[in-house]
């Protein structure tokens, strides 16, 4: 996106250097790495991280009034409301595609939003790796507002942790050993200190959790949740059950509480007016569009894609029956902006915004980003391709 840095790049980059680079990150976490990483990252301008930016303050702007409880009202499925749900979510991640206007000019696109974790530790990992293979910029970084490694391991520890002994704190997941993204788990255990602990292994006694570790019984207070419901009711009965306990009032506090898992997500969309951020309508309140073409519609309760309806006819629209459970959005034009030694690859670019405990808006502190040459973004539609995978961006400070 930076064209004097992609050029320089590009020219030193080598196969070699790439294969050298993947040995290493694989090195890291021996036999974890379970997704492709690219072999660039993004080289991202002031005035494009501006733009995005501008949009996330914009919408936090809305979802910090008050009147965004009432309109968030309906955003959780009423059988998953957990209980005692906080003033806010302690982590928002803001997804952008790196699009193309009528000018032919770049510019971001949000694409979504969630209330949710992401790969805030493997982020830090990563792009140490690849400085150690490939020639990165003096003057970019992959933080955000004056943060580096240190201060951005604490202020993650500070939310976690809090107040708390780590040994109470856990990171909770299904099968957490055999998830696709668990390079990340190690590295929050690493950078963190804390123990990452399987749903099945839960215990509880009356309102209160426990985990065994080192065959002592632990008591768990915060609980940094990476569970996502949609994988949950995928599970054997079994699991299911174990996971009854997001419906309970327990003595525990969630990491972000799983409330903001839908309450900032495609939900939020509709009540966003910003240049950067497509035209998004409740599919029960609006009048279809003549020009479906332009359109996507997808499901509110769903995540990594799933049920997205991208080339889309008025059939498809009359056979869903639960139309305010859906959102039409006005498609973005996805650029081939990132030059490559192959087709240029599209890009998209999440940024991690932490709320400090006591603050009163949360911070943009770091990224990732995702390369694809397919029609949409993600391994599936990336398949033998080179240049594509999970990467991350440094901006120009």
């Amino acid at each position: 996106m930076v064209e004097g840095l992609r050029k320089k790049y590009n020219e030193e980059f080598s196969v070699e250097k790439y294969k050298n680079f993947i040995e290493d990150l694989q090195n890291v976490y021996p036999g974890q790495l379970d997704f492709r990483v690219a072999e660039t990252p993004v080289f991202v301008s002031k005035k494009f991280t501006e733009k995005m930016l501008s949009a996330c303050e914009s919408i936090i702007d809305v979802i910090t009034a008050p009147v965004y409880q009432q309109q968030s009202a309906n955003a959780i499925p009423k059988n998953l409301k957990v209980p005692n749900e906080d003033e806010h979510s302690h982590f928002i991640c803001f997804d952008f595609g790196v699009c193309k206007n009528e000018n032919g000019e770049l510019e971001p696109q949000l694409i979504e939003m969630q209330g949710f974790p992401s790969l805030f530790a493997w982020e830090v990992i990563l792009p140490e790796v690849l400085a150690k293979h490939f020639w990165t910029p003096n003057g970019h970084s992959i933080y955000l507002n004056g943060f580096e490694k240190s201060s951005y391991i604490e202020l993650l520890k500070k939310i976690i942790i809090e107040d708390e002994d780590p040994e109470n704190v856990i990171l909770l997941e299904i099968s957490p050993h055999q998830q696709k993204t668990r390079v990340d788990f190690y590295a929050t255990e690493d950078l963190i200190g804390i123990k990452t602990v399987d749903l099945n292994e839960v215990m509880k006694e009356g309102k209160d959790l426990f985990y065994m570790n080192n065959g002592r019984k632990i008591q768990i207070k915060r609980i940094y949740n990476r569970v996502i419901f949609d994988d949950l009711f995928q599970q054997p009965a079994a699991v299911r059950q174990k996971g009854k306990i997001f419906q309970e009032d327990l003595n525990v506090t969630w990491v972000p509480h799983p409330n903001w898992f839908y309450k900032l997500s495609k939900y939020t969309l509709p009540f966003i007016h910003h240049p950067y951020v497509p035209k998004t309508y409740f599919l029960n309140q609006i009048e279809l569009p003549k020009d479906l073409e332009n359109y996507v519609v997808k499901p509110l309760f769903s995540f990594a894609g799933q049920g997205v309806i991208i080339d889309v006819t008025k059939e498809q629209i009359d056979a869903i029956n639960d139309k305010e459970n859906w959102i039409i959005q006005r498609k973005v034009n996805y650029a081939s902006g990132i030059e490559t030694p192959g087709d240029p690859a599209k890009a998209e670019i999440r940024i991690f915004y932490f709320w400090e405990p006591g603050s009163e808006r949360p911070v943009a502190a770091n990224n990732l980003s995702r390369l694809s040459k397919g029609k949409m973004i993600g391994v599936r539609y990336n398949k033998d391709k080179e240049w594509v995978g999970g990467s991350f961006c440094l901006f120009e400070q």
